[in-house]
């Protein structure tokens, strides 16, 4: 198993983590909060935009919450949002900021001197595979097609995402390369600050292949604008089941990254608790089994001390393995 096999093993124990929320009545399709504010750290179309997006189309469908809002706040990898909801966290009450598994992977790497000990954790809530697509006009029809360019090519073909160096997508698309017995860390990867602006490179010729979310690559392969070449499941999502598997081409790997919601830091115990209460109670009604399936996430819920564990867990295993793979 390739080394990031730690990735599913650990978040599907998580899977199962949940707090039982005291004080605090489930939501039994009665409405939770009035309203919440979701703070995006990247621009629209990323993985983060639709997360929260989704997240809050079920709240307020289901009752749960009265309305939403959102805000795309870009920059710094995701910091500036950080930093914003830090500096103002006395007005930042009802706001919830979506984040993943890049919190974790830029604090070790000093792209922003945050981490998320500095925030609120709410809980952890969803799952995405992640996949390497390709423009439809591309020859590449498969991973073997992918590697022979490359091996080909060398650094002329350009593998993108909307992640820093060193970053998730580039740490995903390193783990394929590892796989398939290629040096991790010499292949051409371009980094994007969002996953909207990555596959905008991708649709326009500038990378020859991208490094994504594969909720964000089932949209737009739904619309047939991209071609999965792969996608790290063990096995074929029902969102988009045309899309074949690392493993059953040969590629010995899997990935998961986990997304998850933060309020400012100091928030308010009661507020906390029916952010928690709301997002508990969600994963019980049809408004968000349809988000869910349409995206092809999957259903990983932890929340506060079982969050802040988990992260604890995966920010000592991250680190080792960037350093294994000399990202630090």
């Amino acid at each position: 198993m390739n080394t990031f096999g730690w990735t599913r093993r650990t978040l599907m124990a998580a899977a199962t983590a949940t707090l039982a929320l005291g004080g605090m009545a489930q939501a039994d399709g009665h409405q939770v909060l009035d309203d919440i504010h979701f703070l995006i750290p990247g621009g629209a179309g990323g993985g983060w935009d639709g997360t929260a997006r989704g997240t809050g189309e079920a709240l307020t469908n289901a009752g749960l919450v009265g309305s939403a809002s959102y805000e795309n706040m870009s920059g710094g990898g995701g910091g500036v949002a950080i930093a914003h909801l830090i500096e103002n966290a006395d007005s930042m009450g009802n706001t919830m900021m979506v984040n993943s598994t890049p919190i974790v992977i830029r604090s070790l790497t000093g792209v922003f001197p945050q981490s998320f000990r500095d925030l609120t954790l709410v809980a952890g809530t969803i799952g995405d595979y992640a996949a390497i697509v390709v423009n439809t006009d591309s020859p590449l029809q498969s991973m073997d097609d992918l590697l022979a360019a490359y091996r080909a090519d060398g650094l002329s073909f350009a593998i993108g995402g909307g992640s820093v160096p060193g970053g998730m997508d580039h740490l995903v698309a390193a783990m394929v390369m590892q796989a398939a017995g290629e040096d991790p860390t010499a292949f051409n990867y371009i980094p994007y600050d969002a996953g909207g602006e990555a596959m905008a490179g991708l649709l326009s010729g500038e990378i020859q292949a991208l490094s994504t979310g594969f909720s964000e690559a089932v949209a737009l392969a739904t619309q047939g604008e991209v071609r999965i070449l792969g996608v790290t499941a063990d096995a074929r999502v029902g969102a988009f089941e045309d899309a074949p598997t690392m493993m059953e081409q040969g590629l010995d790997t899997t990935f998961v990254n986990w997304r998850g919601f933060f309020a400012a830091p100091g928030i308010d115990d009661a507020q906390l608790a029916a952010f928690q209460s709301a997002l508990s109670s969600m994963y019980d009604t049809p408004e968000w089994e349809e988000v869910r399936a349409r995206n092809g996430w999957v259903n990983i819920h932890n929340s506060g001390d079982d969050f802040r564990t988990f992260l604890e867990d995966q920010e000592k295993v991250i680190g080792d393995l960037m350093k294994t793979l000399g990202f630090l």
